[in-house]
């Protein structure tokens, strides 16, 4: 089984970090491809990167043409894009946010997310709301660091992640925090260690969940929502500027 893992910023070394983590929790002969978009924002953290990102993420799978795959997962919380991705594709896409969160609710009986920056709590929650997964959210905490941050000093990130899934906890009533960023990959277990409760990492949840629709036999329904675009001119389309 091969699957593309998206990251939704150009920053190379968030997708290495992406992909090693989903490399870590995938079974034996399932290989993980990261792809960084050709174009776009070092780091996505509102409207309109993350809609950027969405045409760049894309224009990046529609870019790969080295060798068959099997899934796609877009490594990005609460972003844009997921839908576009289903009509193009024949595999099954699996977006982190959902990932996340639908793992959450197998767990406890509400989850949190904790995340970034305050300007993408309204994103993440209207993602969630769009796929149906907001009814069991305790909370979308914001842990006031900037994407690059997490990279940049992980044992700030950690301490500012753990203090909002802790309040969540005590104080929303939350049972499972969700990582809410693809930079957050591989922080889930000291977190769980200082928080106590189940804490989820998008990356990782994506790709069981993506493993085990391809051996269910399972896809996008096309029949209506995500069916095939319609054949049309298209100008300008694919950029594909990294080619």
């Amino acid at each position: 089984m091969r699957i593309l893992v998206v990251n939704v910023n150009t920053t190379d070394s968030i997708t290495q970090a992406i992909a090693h983590q989903a490399q870590s929790v995938a079974a034996p002969g399932t290989e993980i491809i990261g792809l960084t978009p050709y174009f776009g924002a070092e780091s996505v953290e509102g409207n309109f990167e993350s809609y950027l990102a969405a045409i760049a993420v894309m224009d990046r799978v529609l870019a790969y043409d080295h060798q068959p795959y099997d899934a796609v997962i877009q490594a990005g919380y609460g972003e844009h894009g997921r839908e576009g991705l289903q009509e193009l594709l024949n595999v099954p896409v699996v977006d982190i946010t959902d990932a996340a969160a639908s793992t959450a609710m197998f767990l406890g009986h509400a989850y949190s997310v904790v995340t970034t920056l305050d300007r993408t709590v309204p994103l993440i929650e209207d993602r969630l709301k769009l796929s149906g997964l907001y009814d069991r959210c305790a909370s979308v905490r914001a842990s006031g660091l900037a994407v690059l941050d997490l990279e940049e000093d992980p044992l700030r990130a950690v301490e500012a992640i753990v203090r909002q899934a802790e309040r969540a906890v005590t104080e929303d009533k939350a049972e499972v925090i969700c990582l809410g960023c693809g930079g957050m990959a591989g922080l889930d277990e000291q977190i769980r260690q200082r928080t106590g409760v189940p804490v989820v990492d998008g990356v990782t949840a994506a790709v069981t969940i993506a493993e085990s629709l391809v051996r269910l036999g399972l896809s996008t329904s096309k029949v209506r929502t995500y069916a095939t675009p319609r054949p049309k001119r298209v100008l300008g389309w694919p950029l594909r500027a990294g080619r």
